[in-house]
């Protein structure tokens, strides 16, 4: 049986970025210096193949710091965590290991910096992800005031003549923030922005590859997890781009053979928690099926490297 050809553009960058790559790491570092169990409080990142592989080599992967022993070495997720969490550790005499992404501590420290300053600060991100958890939680209750859409800037709570500044979360959509941050500036004519941009090089580079690809796909295959921002958002910028038929996948198995029939042009990217072997995964699955030619499409190239924390030094 002859096989269909298809044409495969594979978006670059993709997949880890270094905070997750640091993350990872440090999981596997703490385990090497403490020995196994290390417990680690929430997902890593958000991959099942990546925490899967952690707990093979002993990583314990738990929601909340009551399920760790007393005196156990404990990870913090690299979405990062409110200053109540490394208090109770503290208080409950854990070994801390921090592997928060530094782009995020970077957030962390603007909004309590804008707090010291007097300003009312107002975080743009998504109720519920880890990540805006942790940044909530790094000021006092009420201190910081979530926003999720340009009607909820429109809707805030604040005197339009006050100095408020703005933090954001760091895997969202680049063009979506700036219409939110468009209409904090409409009702807030005195607004602090980010005196450098709070959305991560990564998250930006990973959406500008499939920006690059879009509207020559006839279908796009985002790999990632669905608790994954930054991969939901890879299929929607593939849709908002012009490639209506986009699927987030976490591996082969979860693949819409029937959405790519027809296709002659597929798109593949993987959001920055999502490991390339996963993308070995669906090509492999994907040439069972096809023909295939692949064209790697680079926009930029990516040499950030982030340092391990000295308390894993040996």
């Amino acid at each position: 049986m002859v096989k269909p050809k298809i044409l495969i553009l594979l978006a670059s960058p993709r997949g880890f970025c270094a905070g997750v790559d640091r993350a990872i790491q440090i999981v596997e570092r703490a385990l090497e210096k403490y020995g196994a169990p290390v417990y680690v409080r929430h997902e890593i990142v958000h991959n099942r193949t990546v925490v899967q592989d952690l707990e093979s080599k002993g990583g314990i992967f738990v929601d909340d710091l009551d399920q760790v022993p007393q005196d156990a070495p404990v990870v913090f997720s690299a979405h990062g965590v409110a200053k109540s969490v490394p208090a109770e550790a503290t208080r409950r005499g854990l070994i801390q290991v921090d592997a928060t992404c530094p782009l995020v501590t970077k957030v962390h420290r603007e909004a309590d910096q804008h707090h010291k300053a007097g300003r009312p600060v107002v975080l743009i991100g998504h109720s519920g992800h880890p990540e805006v958890e942790g940044t909530l939680g790094q000021l006092p209750a009420g201190a910081m005031h979530l926003v999720e859409t340009p009607a909820d800037a429109a809707d805030l709570d604040l005197p339009a003549d006050a100095e408020v500044a703005f933090v954001t979360q760091t895997t969202l959509a680049v063009d979506d923030t700036a219409e939110i941050v468009a209409a904090l500036g409409r009702r807030l004519p005195s607004l602090v922005a980010p005196r450098k941009e709070d959305i991560c090089y990564a998250t930006t580079n990973r959406q500008n590859a499939v920006k690059a690809i879009a509207e020559r796909c006839d279908a796009m295959i985002v790999i990632g997890a669905p608790n994954s921002s930054n991969s939901v958002r890879l299929t929607e910028v593939a849709r908002q781009s012009g490639c209506a038929k986009a699927i987030l996948v976490q591996g082969p198995e979860d693949m819409d053979w029937e959405m790519i029939q027809g296709a002659t042009t597929v798109g593949i990217t993987a959001g920055a928690s999502a490991p390339e072997k996963l993308v070995d995964q669906i090509l492999d699955a994907l040439r069972e099926r096809f023909e295939v030619t692949v064209e790697e499409v680079a926009v930029t190239s990516e040499d950030v490297r982030f340092k391990l924390p000295t308390t894993l030094d040996a």
